[in-house]
């Protein structure tokens, strides 16, 4: 897809906002602005879906698309903002074997996420299973782009066609590349709400049996990711590379559920500016995975036979894993 046609879609994006949004990015674009939150349905144990087929879209052009941010993590980047408003974060090794995060924002819209990176092939894959989302980051290689303007979605770069001045800007407390931030309700008036999380996931009770569980770390060559659970918190408290993970406030990173998902990572056809190969994460497909929640570790299973499917996970017995409410981090994990 050429970049007229990206333009036009990003004019749509922006009409789906009301009127006193596009003032606001006109007029007030330095104001900050506080997180928007929705309500959510109480955890009744039937297992209900995300999206739940009781709360529809907003009307207009189906609705604002979700939001998915690329997120630096090395260790200058810490704390990253708006990391815990993420409804759902994605954990994929990259180049040299760290890791890289993607922030998926439906329900709540922070004041700043960053630092913003750059955007890799398998994205383009995992991304498939919304509709239409917006996908944020700092750029990509050159061999990479014509596949990203191709891609189902809406490409947000600094400085792309029919961007919004201070949507982005950069920071001065670090050094580039690892001081881009997103503004998102400079972007999008309102959050597009939990039914544009077409993920697959389902919110109830837990499932039967699995192991109690006090710390489970998952390793990357050159990365490390525990998950601690909390009694007092009744979350999984995140470490990476050793340190606890927080928020620019200091408050820990705390998800209700964690999923260790088991996949193929194998080389891609892409290389960084030293030479390193960029692995790519297959996340269609079927595999093992474990599932943390409520202090217990689930063995289960995974299943998304196409790209524009959410992830099933069932149990041996093939009956639906129900997460708890509140956010969910998803790291890939290199099957053994």
């Amino acid at each position: 897809m050429g970049r007229g046609a990206r333009t036009r879609r990003a004019a749509r994006i922006r009409r789906t906002a009301t009127a006193r949004a596009l003032l606001a990015v006109f007029l007030a674009a330095g104001l900050a602005a506080g997180c928007t939150a929705s309500d959510s349905p109480v955890d009744d144990g039937r297992g209900e879906p995300w999206p739940s087929p009781h709360e529809p879209r907003p009307d207009g052009d189906g609705g604002p698309p979700v939001l998915a941010v690329k997120l630096d993590n090395a260790r200058a980047a810490r704390p990253q903002a708006g990391l815990d408003a993420a409804d759902v974060v994605y954990v994929e090794q990259v180049e040299g074997g760290l890791s890289r995060l993607m922030a998926v924002y439906a329900t709540r819209l922070p004041e700043s996420v960053g630092p913003v990176r750059s955007a890799r092939e398998a994205d383009l894959e995992l991304l498939r299973q919304f509709d239409q989302p917006i996908l944020a980051f700092s750029g990509a290689q050159s061999r990479l782009l014509p596949l990203i303007d191709e891609a189902p979605l809406e490409a947000l770069t600094p400085g792309a066609p029919g961007s919004k001045a201070g949507v982005y800007v950069r920071g001065t407390a670090r050094p580039s590349p690892h001081n881009l931030y997103l503004h998102p309700r400079r972007l999008l008036d309102d959050p597009p709400g939990r039914s544009a999380l077409t993920t697959g996931f389902h919110h109830g009770s837990p499932p039967r049996g699995g192991e109690p569980e006090a710390t489970h770390t998952v390793r990357y060559p050159a990365a490390r990711f525990a998950f601690t659970w909390s009694d007092t918190r009744d979350r999984w408290l995140v470490s990476m590379d050793g340190d606890p993970a927080v928020t620019p406030q200091g408050e820990r990173l705390a998800p209700a559920t964690v999923v260790v998902q088991y996949v193929t990572v194998r080389p891609s056809d892409y290389r960084d500016y030293l030479g390193n190969n960029t692995p790519y994460t297959e996340t269609v497909g079927s595999g093992e995975a474990t599932v943390l929640r409520d202090g217990r570790a689930h063995d289960v299973r995974w299943s998304r036979p196409d790209a524009t499917d959410g992830t099933s996970f069932t149990t041996n017995d093939g009956s639906p894993v129900n997460f708890a409410r509140g956010q969910v981090w998803v790291v890939y994990a290199k099957a053994p």
